[in-house]
């Protein structure tokens, strides 16, 4: 068994060096499978196996020259090993090393990117379950709302956290594909046994039916499953940044000690770091119309997507790679203010709790039109009125008190309440 190719950061694994390692896995694999097979002599595969090596700067000058990036490689190779070097490559295509070799690259960048997905989803977990009861207004379309814990927020973006850490797993399969089929992808030079003992080695598997290359599909899903987990960290940034926000300030980034926040206003305290993975997720976005672009390749291939996967492949992991980083500081140094929570939801004298107050009248038997227009017009003139003052005004109003008592207001007034059915959240996430 050949020993997979890791390395630890990202960046490592798209660097020509790491590329060129890939490429001579695959030849090498290869060797074994054929020599396995007897087609390659024992002495000329322990000269393969003892000798076969690449020099990058080599590698470069005879490019210059054909013009061509893997018969540069091969031929560098070839150097290394000398007259054993013609059972490399036998039978084969150059997109059977491409495409492979990439196929180990993609897989391991998947394994770095689940690590750092598990990383966030711990964060998230711990904040989460420390703020299971912290109250908060919950919003749609920007405005007031409901009651809600800051932890219930979290739940669900740590649901959608261990949703997209299934989709890296899954990706990791669809992506840890080999081919090893030749020319048109029909074996007409090689044994199909060598690509299935070659992606044995190499801990992939057999395409199911490749032509001269793997098809695109697979690198599409593997840029728009990327795209994805972008957006739902762009999703937790959008949020904290409009939670930092100096009217709201509900929670803040962590600001260190003899940070800066502007040039010219030093009072100022700003989200960057959820504005930078907000941005970096419109890169992800950005590059999925190309990577679908490369499905439709002509006929068994053309060579149109090679270009911009040198750029796009890389950039997506490196990108997303560093977002997930970048979220889990964030979460992990996030400030939290409940007191400020509590401030703005008890905003206007709790006109929030409307629907509270109208179930309450419909239950004493006032019809859902009528209890509607008594609340409403009580919730309205609250609204957006200095000391506006929604109980106060509901309690003035005997057309509605003339239905409910006291303590069955007061109730409705209860913040808690909307926190009692939650438990069925955490059972379910074990926080």
């Amino acid at each position: 068994m050949i020993e997979r190719y890791t390395l630890p950061e990202m960046g490592k694994i798209w660097t020509d060096s790491a590329k060129f390692q890939s490429w001579l896995k695959v030849e090498i694999a290869a060797c074994e499978a054929n020599f396995s097979l007897g087609k390659i002599p024992e002495n000329a595969m322990k000269e393969i196996r003892s000798n076969a090596k690449f020099d990058e700067s080599r590698i470069a000058e005879i490019e210059k020259e054909v013009k061509h990036d893997v018969i540069a490689f091969l031929t560098s190779v070839n150097e290394f090993v000398g007259d054993s070097g013609r059972y490399i490559h036998v039978g084969m295509t150059s997109s059977d090393v491409l495409d492979t070799g990439l196929s180990l690259q993609l897989k391991d960048s998947c394994e770095l990117l689940s690590e750092e997905i598990e990383n966030l989803e711990n964060e998230v977990r711990l904040l989460a379950r420390k703020h299971k009861n912290t109250l908060m207004i919950g919003r749609s379309h920007a405005i007031h709302g409901e009651p809600i814990s800051f932890g219930f927020k979290l739940a669900g973006w740590l649901a959608e956290i261990i949703r997209n850490k299934k989709r890296l797993l899954t990706l990791k399969e669809s992506v840890a594909i080999g081919q090893i089929s030749g020319a048109m992808g029909t074996y007409a030079n090689t044994n199909p046994k060598v690509e299935q003992i070659t992606c044995d080695l190499l801990g992939l598997k057999p395409d199911t039916a490749s032509t001269q290359v793997i098809s695109r599909d697979r690198h599409a899903e593997y840029v728009q499953t990327i795209a994805l987990v972008g957006a739902s960290l762009d999703r937790f940034a959008t949020e904290i940044r409009n939670l930092q926000r100096t009217d709201v300030l509900e929670v803040e980034e962590g600001f260190t000690k003899g940070q800066k926040g502007s040039s010219a206003m030093p009072h100022k305290r700003n989200p960057i770091r959820s504005e930078r993975v907000s941005g970096l997720a419109r890169i992800l976005r950005s590059y999925v119309l190309t990577a679908l672009d490369n499905v439709p390749l002509w006929h068994e291939r053309d060579i149109s997507h090679s270009s911009n996967e040198r750029i796009m492949l890389p950039d997506v992991s490196i990108c997303l790679h560093f977002m997930l980083r970048e979220m889990k500081d964030i979460v992990s140094n996030l400030e939290v203010y409940p007191k400020n929570m509590l401030k703005n939801l008890n905003i206007y004298g709790g006109v929030i709790f409307s629907q509270k107050v109208l179930l309450l009248l419909v239950e004493k038997g006032l019809s859902r039109e009528k209890a509607y227009s008594l609340v409403q017009k009580n919730a309205h003139q609250a609204w957006n009125t200095e000391n506006g003052n929604f109980k106060q005004n509901i309690e003035r109003d005997n057309e509605i008190m003339d239905f409910i008592d006291q303590s069955d207001l007061e109730e409705c007034f209860n913040p808690s309440i909307h926190l009692n059915n939650l438990s069925v959240i955490w059972e379910k996430l074990g926080i």
